[in-house]
């Protein structure tokens, strides 16, 4: 298996993904891992995986994106930043050198930009795409990125169109998290043929009882913000939505926790706005909140915050590119509304009325244990390895 993260600890996304899924899957496989780091402090967290892997080997990447030689090979070769910033001769020549000298059944990249550390091979290979970032970055460009900056950046993503399409068409097998994602993918390459293996939640970490917040309401914002979709949001979230709901509950305060929390983000703390780089339990965010407010307008992402809520019966109020391919039912399980005055009256909804944020609440944790548990994921991606080895 190739990650472009060490798997642990699960502070992100892809990071609690792939060490939830390493966990499950090691009771049945035996796992090699291969993955990206960007200091030696983060070495310390390989015993942890070591529970899991039978072998684990790690590779140095510059611990900033920004660096000369990652620009000048972008401007000047065919690979888009993305694939650059991730790309590590030393882990190529590697994992060349270990497919030459042991056996084994199936390559299993996560995230198409791990793949060209990957010779040529008849192993097959397994590719999940987490996210579609072609997307991504386009939504960035369109609507985020400095006018005099655009011409220069629309390069690079459509480079990161041909080469993310490439190497999907490529892969033996192609996984994706939702049946929405699945979709914009065969809108780019017709006929690909996608499995899906939705994320999953540990439904007994997230099982402690919530706090009463009534008195106390406080409206939650949960993210890693070196994705650029949390920023955006959170901005949307800052300046739009809540000084409508601080208008109409006095009391209420709001909480940002995530990290790489961006400085100017950073600089709206106040005595109302609480900003939390570091939570040594983030069940503590969840379960001293009122209700979790994600006005996410960019595409992609892994929505785990957002299950982490429903798994702890914190009521949701989001977009419909939040809860984009969890397949919940807007009103039972969460409150959905892409109108950004409309998601602070949605949220003001929840802190006022107890009963329906219990509703909410209660719905939601039921909704994620029956259908979005790790073993299920784990299960199915085991069906998938098996048709790909059989070369179904």
């Amino acid at each position: 298996m190739l990650t472009p993260y060490l798997p642990f600890p699960p502070s992100s996304g892809g990071q609690t993904r792939s060490y939830n899924l390493i966990k499950n899957l090691s009771k049945k496989h035996e796992i090699t891992l291969f993955s990206l780091i960007k200091d030696d402090e983060e070495k310390k967290h390989i015993k942890e995986l070591e529970r899991y892997c039978s072998k684990i080997k790690v590779f140095k990447r510059s611990r900033t994106p920004w660096t000369l030689r990652n620009v000048f090979l972008t401007g000047f070769g065919p690979y888009p930043f993305l694939v650059i910033r991730n790309l590590v001769a030393e882990e190529k020549t590697a994992v060349g050198e270990e497919l030459a000298k042991e056996k084994y059944d199936l390559i299993h990249a996560e995230t198409f930009y791990v793949m060209p550390h990957i010779p040529k091979t008849h192993i097959p290979i397994l590719m999940v795409e987490q996210t579609i970032e072609y997307s991504v970055y386009k939504h960035f460009v369109e609507d985020q990125a400095p006018f005099w900056l655009r011409p220069l950046l629309w390069i690079d993503v459509l480079k990161l169109k041909f080469w993310e399409t490439k190497i999907w068409k490529k892969a033996d097998k192609v996984v994706a998290m939702s049946e929405s994602d699945r979709k914009a993918m065969v809108d780019l390459v017709p006929g690909l043929k996608i499995d899906i293996v939705p994320n999953g939640i540990d439904v007994e970490f997230f099982s402690k009882e919530r706090s009463d917040t009534s008195g106390n309401p406080k409206v939650l914002y949960v993210g890693n913000f070196k994705w650029l979709q949390n920023v955006e949001a959170v901005k949307i979230l800052l300046d739009k939505v809540w000084p409508e709901i601080k208008s109409k509950i006095r009391n209420a305060s709001l909480w940002i926790v995530g990290m790489n929390i961006p400085d100017d983000i950073k600089g709206q703390a106040g005595p109302d706005i609480k900003i939390t780089e570091a939570i040594p339990d983030i069940r503590d965010a969840y379960l001293n909140s009122s209700v979790l407010v994600t006005p996410i307008k960019g595409p992609g992402g892994t929505r785990l915050k957002i299950l982490e809520a429903m798994a702890s019966a914190l009521p949701v109020v989001t977009t419909s590119v939040g809860a984009e391919g969890l397949e919940v039912t807007n009103g039972r399980q969460v409150l959905i509304s892409d109108h950004i005055d409309k998601l602070a009256d949605l949220a003001i909804g929840v802190i006022k009325d107890t009963s329906l944020a219990k509703k909410l609440g209660d719905n939601a944790r039921k909704f994620v244990i029956e259908r979005y548990r790790w073993q299920l994921s784990a299960d199915h991606l085991d069906k998938i390895y098996k048709e790909a080895v059989k070369g179904g």
